[in-house]
């Protein structure tokens, strides 16, 4: 394979989902529904969250600060996406691609912790129900959102600063429809254990332990649960969490399959409708979701719709 220096390399290639000319408006179609989907969808959120004084609870908070980051997350790559496909070019820029894939990573970690953030919320509301407005007071619900945001912008400078050491490139073409980190790593021509290690170590620090946290957390919740002696009490308490396992088992479920599975072995037709999924389909599905499992946050829609 060709090698590029990087002083040469002033763009890469996306791969597109087809060749086909007569698909491309039909993808086009798709794809543009679908991100305009995505975007109501998580506007209407942060509209009933935010115009009902009800909502203004910390398990809202961090539900209308999850629909602002999923509108962002999928805005890094769709638009994009769209645009190519209507243009017929699918070249992206080095410093583009080096900027898609720092924001990508920044707004997929906020994901991550705000979803251990949220789960949290819950283990204190159900566990220690009491308690639970002096623990998770404004201050810490604010200060929770500012330690997401620092991390995530710990991570996605960790993945930019390796990127900015490579010297040449094998290819200028990226096996996905967006500068995957992981895609980028494997086109360079540094040490694959380097690359590895360091795919690892971000995984197991933003997956294995968010999840280990909400693992334990769910721990303690079904533990609280089963002590509560009406089956009506275990009920409610349960659904207010519905919601939350649904959404987290969505985002994990693609999510690793995402970014740990190409690090091995990659297959770029599956790794592009398994992305797809994770940026996508995940924050278009998660507004349905929290407003059809959520009686608040359905009420306050139909009084929006109404009005």
């Amino acid at each position: 394979m060709k090698t590029f220096n990087l002083t040469c390399v002033s763009e890469f290639h996306l791969m597109g989902f087809s060749e086909d000319r007569d698909l491309q408006p039909v993808l086009f179609g798709l794809f543009l529904s679908m991100y305009l989907v995505t975007v109501l969808g998580n506007l209407l959120i942060i509209l009933a969250v935010s115009s009902d004084s009800h909502l203004h609870t910390p398990m809202y908070f961090f539900l209308s600060n999850l629909a602002v980051v999923d509108i962002c997350f999928t805005s890094t790559m769709i638009p994009k996406m769209i645009v190519n496909i209507s243009t017929q070019s699918r070249v992206i820029s080095y410093e583009g691609c080096l900027t898609q894939m720092s924001l990508s990573i920044l707004f997929a970690s906020m994901d991550d912790v705000l979803l251990t953030v949220m789960a949290y919320d819950r283990f204190v509301a159900i566990c220690h129900p009491l308690h639970y407005a002096a623990i998770m007071n404004p201050h810490l619900c604010v200060l929770l959102l500012l330690l997401s945001v620092f991390v995530s912008l710990l991570d996605s400078q960790m993945h930019n600063l390796v990127a900015l050491q490579f010297t040449c490139f094998r290819d200028v073409e990226i096996a996905n429809f967006f500068c995957h980190p992981s895609q980028v790593f494997n086109l360079s021509c540094s040490d694959t254990l380097f690359k590895t290690m360091v795919t690892y170590f971000v995984g197991a620090i933003f997956g294995i332990i968010p999840m280990s946290l909400i693992l334990f957390s769910y721990y303690k919740i079904v533990s609280s649960i089963l002590k509560i002696p009406s089956s009506g009490g275990r009920y409610k308490a349960f659904s207010t969490c519905s919601s939350h396992v649904l959404v987290v088992c969505l985002f994990y479920g693609t999510s690793i399959e995402v970014y740990l599975g190409s690090a091995v072995s990659y297959s770029p037709r599956r790794g592009m409708v398994d992305t797809l999924m994770c940026t996508m389909v995940t924050p278009m599905l998660n507004p349905f979701i929290y407003s059809l499992r959520n009686r608040d946050i359905s009420s306050t829609l139909r009084r929006l719709h109404s009005w």
